[in-house]
């Protein structure tokens, strides 16, 4: 027994030898716990007021951070302007148009700068705002690791290449997801983001005029918004039964055949995530589980730490 306990302890560090000191070993919970004590506070209280005045902010904060992460991980890339040595991640096809709650991540660095300037990177920022606002719509909290700092340069074309897409079929969502280290499940638990938010009218006219694994009814009454030709800016929830709460619904939902995009229904559409979606749509409670502890993978992807990269003064820019 003694040798068995011994044996496994030994396995854990060789193991946290091996892969913490790049994923978990340089990021703490409490890494500005002296350094900048009021930070997560102030973050939080910018998140609320952004939510509470317009409960789409909430999914648009998440959705910077899944962006930043997936392209080059969580470094803030997808913050930065476009400047004469590099075109930023902002115009590229995922986010162009599409991504939003720049000013939101700008105010909230403001604040953090006034109170402890160069201390707070805005990867972490953007990391602490997407779990205040999954916890602001109802959702669950989790732990944020902390001590990411800010990329100097941005993933342009990675942004164009990397990114799942709306239109994608399961076998490329389970490629491209477990290209960042995400099994199946945890990709089926992160789409779970899809519960709150809203999306184009051009996102999902293809799916609502020509697929049919999809509720004609639903499909109905989301033509009322978005007609086969023009209103492609037109909004429509991800999420038609509990738009802005965060809850188990978006599963519901795909068990149902009302999945607005294409990417969304396709985890439930005869193929091997139908499992995984019906255990969500049937437990609220193991999918939001399962969903913070994906998004505390999500944000261990490549940290930047230690001397690299820097604490940008202004998330845009290169200090």
């Amino acid at each position: 027994m003694g040798f068995h306990l011994h044996s496994s302890m030994f396995c854990f560090f060789a193991f946290f030898l091996l892969f913490g000191g790049g994923a978990f070993g340089q990021l703490s919970s409490n890494y500005y716990a002296t350094t900048c004590p009021r930070a997560l506070s102030t973050i939080k209280t910018a998140v609320n007021n952004a939510v509470s005045k317009e409960y789409r902010m909430g999914a648009s904060l998440l959705r910077l951070h899944f962006h930043d992460c997936f392209i080059n991980g969580c470094d803030a890339s997808v913050l930065l302007d476009d400047t004469a040595n590099f075109t930023g991640e902002k115009t590229a096809g995922p986010n162009a148009n599409s991504l939003r709650g720049y000013e939101e991540i700008d105010t909230m660095k403001s604040q953090v700068e006034s109170i402890c300037p160069g201390v707070v990177s805005c990867a972490d920022i953007l990391a602490v705002a997407a779990r205040d606002s999954v916890v602001a719509l109802g959702g669950p909290s989790w732990t944020v690791q902390l001590g990411r700092r800010d990329s100097t340069t941005a993933g342009f074309a990675a942004a164009n290449s990397e990114m799942p897409s709306p239109g994608m079929d399961l076998s490329d969502l389970i490629t491209g997801f477990s290209n960042k280290g995400f099994t199946e499940k945890e990709m089926v638990a992160l789409s779970g983001a899809h519960t709150i938010g809203e999306v184009r009218c051009l996102i999902f006219r293809e799916r609502i005029y020509n697929e049919t694994n999809i509720d004609s009814t639903y499909a109905t009454s989301l033509k009322s918004n978005c007609s086969s030709t023009g209103g492609d800016d037109n909004l429509s929830p991800l999420d038609v039964t509990t738009p802005v709460v965060f809850d188990n619904a978006y599963f519901k939902n795909l068990v149902n055949s009302k999945g607005i995009m294409h990417s969304d229904q396709q985890l439930f559409n005869g193929g091997s995530t139908d499992s995984q979606v019906t255990t969500y749509s049937n437990n609220p409670a193991t999918f939001k589980t399962d969903f913070a502890n994906a998004m505390v993978k999500m944000g261990n992807l490549s940290p930047l730490t230690g001397s690299s990269g820097q604490i940008r003064t202004d998330c845009r820019k290169i200090n």
